[in-house]
């Protein structure tokens, strides 16, 4: 059985919802021991949209996603594991609030 070492909780937006994406993101480094990333302006990796990411350890998973279920301001919230598989973590493990989104899966054929 794979373990899990950390997630990461991706926030999507564009340019007209960054400000409030940056205000999520901002509070729960605030709030949790969440390590916020920087605010992508284009998508970065397997993700479609511009994104933050906000990497927690398995221990307050359960604080930091029903926080996040109730302050996203309706933006999309993408959450996965981190076991080292990451093909499954981002296609068969993964947590959506609001769109699902399809992500470009193709680059994990590389790694």
């Amino acid at each position: 059985m794979s373990q899990i070492t950390s997630f990461h909780a991706h926030v999507y937006f564009d340019e007209a919802t960054q400000d409030v994406a940056q205000q999520v993101c901002e509070e729960a480094a605030k709030l949790f021991p969440v390590e916020m990333g920087r605010m992508h302006a284009k998508p970065v990796g397997p993700h479609p949209r511009w994104s933050c990411q906000l990497a927690f350890a398995p221990e307050v998973f359960d604080q930091v996603i029903p926080w996040l279920m109730l302050n996203r301001q309706g933006l999309t919230v993408f959450t996965h594991p981190e076991t080292g598989d990451h093909l499954a973590d981002h296609r068969d493990r993964a947590i959506w609030m609001g769109e699902m989104l399809d992500l470009n899966l193709s680059i994990f054929d590389k790694l």
